[in-house]
């Protein structure tokens, strides 16, 4: 009984507090200076590819990192580094998960992928352009995202936290994965939603 109470009284002092009801704002100038970290918990990478004409077989990779270091006044000399477990393929298949990786992504060889940017365009209010190269499978080309920013500010705890949306389309064989191309998709669909917490 006194947990339950305990409970209703902190989840009471959530909804009146001002900091829980405050919106991210979407204004990169006030996104605090320093470097932040990927908040795992609250992340995801999710890959979306043609299926012989039937389906959009879709699959996420479970196991990845990623910052970066945010000026205010300097905000397109921001530098993103992401790192992906090519091994973390989730498909919810056990016996696709122990398989893919190697045959479409070379993971046997190459088991981690990276990208890392080299140019952040703004576009209207809160969307932009990061390009940087993405190497996968041992083969490195430049790949273009397009970054929606969902804000940044404080979470619950007090915590400075930001908020991306990034999607792209790459072309598997320029990786040098042909299995099965063209009847499995070439074109790659990725959809990526991160949430940053400041260090």
């Amino acid at each position: 009984m006194r947990r339950s109470l305990a409970y209703a009284a902190f989840a009471f002092a959530l909804a009146a507090s001002p900091m829980a009801l405050a919106a991210p704002s979407t204004n990169p100038a006030e996104m605090p200076a320093g470097t932040y970290a990927v908040d795992k918990t609250h992340a995801s990478i999710i890959a979306q590819v043609d299926h012989f004409g039937f389906s959009g077989y879709t699959f996420r990779f479970d196991k990845f990192d990623a910052s970066y270091s945010y000026d205010p006044a300097k905000p397109t000399a921001s530098v993103i580094k992401v790192t992906v477990d090519v091994n973390s393929m989730n498909t919810g298949f056990d016996k696709a998960d122990q398989q893919f990786p190697a045959e479409f992504l070379a993971a046997d060889k190459h088991p981690t992928a990276t990208f890392v940017s080299k140019s952040i365009q703004p576009g209207a209010g809160n969307k932009g352009v990061v390009t940087g190269d993405l190497t996968l499978a041992g083969v490195t080309k430049p790949v273009s995202l397009n970054v929606t920013y969902n804000g940044s500010g404080k979470d619950m705890f007090g915590a400075i936290r930001s908020g991306f949306t990034a999607t792209t389309t790459i072309k598997r064989t320029d990786f040098g994965s042909t299995k099965y191309a063209p009847a499995i998709g070439d074109d790659v669909k990725l959809m990526i939603d991160v949430e940053f917490t400041k260090q």
